[in-house]
C-alpha cells in the first residue's frame, strides 16, 4: 500500500436518508381516508422472578419460595391499536442523494483522485442498479416494519414520489415479496429501483419517497415502536424498565431502525459453517448483534477496509459482489480514515 495514497481523514455522508417513522392505528377497509395518531402507555405491572437462581437457591425450596415471593414491580411503555383499529400505519419519507464520488472529507488528493476514477468506473459499468433492487425490494416487502410484521394478515406499502413536478405511485402487496433473496422480476420493483438507481448515479440530483405502510394486525393489538436505550438506569425501582420512543406524542420509529432495515442487502458476505442466514445489513464487519458474530472478518480479508484499501487505490476485487458491498458500506456513510501511526 503506497505511502503517497495514505488518507488519515476520510469521511462519506450517507446516501440513504430516511425520516423518523411515525405510527397510526386505523382500520383496513378506511387506511386511505383516516388514521390517528398511536399515543404511549405506561404501565406499572407485578412480574414474578424469572431470572437464573445462583446454587443454594436451586437446592433450598425454602429459599426459592421466599425469593419468588419477592415482587418484582416494572413499569414499562406500551403502545397498541384502539379497539376500534385493526390495521398500523407506518410512515416516513426517504431520501436518495448522489455523489457517491466524492468524499465529505478527505486530506490526500492522489488518494481522493484514485478513489474517484474507481467510484466512477463503477457508476459506469454499474449503475447502483443491482444495490438500488435491493434496496426497492426492501421498501417493497416492509422489512422495515420489524416486528410489526410479524402476525400480519395482509401489509400494503404505498410508495409516492414526492419530486417536484413528478407523480408515480406504486402499491406494493408486502406479503408476496420475500425477505429472504432478492432474486425477482417484479416490475413495479424495478421501475422503483431504477428512480433510486438514477438518484444514487447522478443522472438526477436526489429523489425524494414518501412511504406509507399499512399492517392489519388485529383489533387492539400491540404494536412495537422504537425502544430508548437508557444509559443510566440507577436503582430506583420507581424509574421505568421500557422507554418507547415518540415524537411530540406520536408513537415512532428511529429512523437509524428504519435505515438498518433498509440496508440489509449484504448476501455476499463468506457462508458461515451451518450456512447463510440471509441478508444481514450492510456493516463494516457485517455485524449481527443479536447473534453477537461479524460475519465479515479481516482475517478473511472480507471486511470493508480489506477491500475498500484495494478499490479506492485501482486494484480489481475478486468480483463484482465485493464492488457492490463496498459501493453499499459507502452509501451508508461514515468516518474512514487510516491511523496516523505506523
Amino acid at each position: 500500500m503506497a505511502n503517497n495514497l495514505k488518507v488519515t481523514v476520510l469521511a462519506f455522508e450517507k446516501k440513504l436518508v430516511p425520516s423518523d417513522g411515525r405510527l397510526y392505528g386505523t382500520s383496513w377497509e378506511r387506511r386511505n381516508e383516516a388514521a390517528a395518531p398511536l399515543k404511549l402507555q405506561e404501565k406499572s405491572v407485578r412480574g414474578t422472578i424469572s431470572n437464573r437462581l445462583k446454587k443454594d437457591l436451586q437446592n433450598d425450596p425454602m429459599k426459592l419460595d421466599a425469593e419468588v415471593e419477592k415482587p418484582n414491580l416494572q413499569t414499562v411503555d406500551s403502545c397498541a391499536l384502539g379497539s376500534d383499529q385493526d390495521t398500523l400505519k407506518l410512515a416516513f419519507t426517504l431520501k436518495v442523494l448522489s455523489g457517491i464520488e466524492i468524499p465529505s472529507a478527505c486530506n490526500n488528493a492522489e488518494f481522493y483522485a484514485s478513489y474517484k476514477d474507481a467510484a466512477q468506473n463503477y457508476i459506469d459499468s454499474e449503475g447502483f442498479s443491482e444495490l438500488a433492487k435491493r434496496y426497492a425490494t426492501n421498501i417493497a416487502n416492509g422489512r422495515f416494519l420489524w416486528r410489526n410484521r410479524v402476525g400480519a394478515e395482509r401489509i400494503e406499502v404505498a410508495v409516492t414520489v414526492r419530486n417536484e413536478g413528478e407523480q408515480q405511485t406504486w402499491i406494493f402487496d408486502a406479503k408476496s415479496v420475500g425477505t429472504r433473496d432478492f432474486n425477482h422480476d417484479h416490475a413495479d420493483i424495478a421501475q422503483l429501483a431504477a428512480k433510486i438507481a438514477d438518484a444514487l448515479a447522478g443522472k438526477t440530483e436526489f429523489l425524494l419517497l414518501e412511504i406509507n405502510a399499512y399492517a392489519q394486525i388485529g383489533l387492539a393489538q400491540d404494536v412495537y415502536p422504537s425502544e430508548e436505550l437508557v444509559l443510566d438506569k440507577g436503582n430506583s425501582k420507581s424509574k421505568k424498565s421500557k422507554i418507547l420512543y415518540h415524537i411530540d406524542g406520536v408513537a415512532g420509529m428511529h429512523s437509524q431502525k428504519i435505515g438498518n432495515a433498509l440496508r440489509t442487502i449484504d448476501t455476499w458476505y463468506p457462508e458461515p459453517e451451518g450456512g447463510a442466514i440471509g441478508p444481514i445489513a450492510i456493516e463494516v464487519y457485517g455485524a449481527v448483534t443479536n447473534l453477537g458474530k461479524a460475519y465479515r472478518t479481516p482475517k478473511e480479508k472480507a471486511d470493508f477496509y480489506s477491500l475498500f484499501d484495494r478499490f479506492a487505490r485501482g486494484e480489481k476485487l475478486s468480483g463484482k459482489n465485493d464492488e457492490h458491498y463496498v459501493m453499499a458500506v459507502l452509501v451508508r456513510g461514515g468516518v474512514f480514515g487510516e491511523s496516523g501511526k505506523d
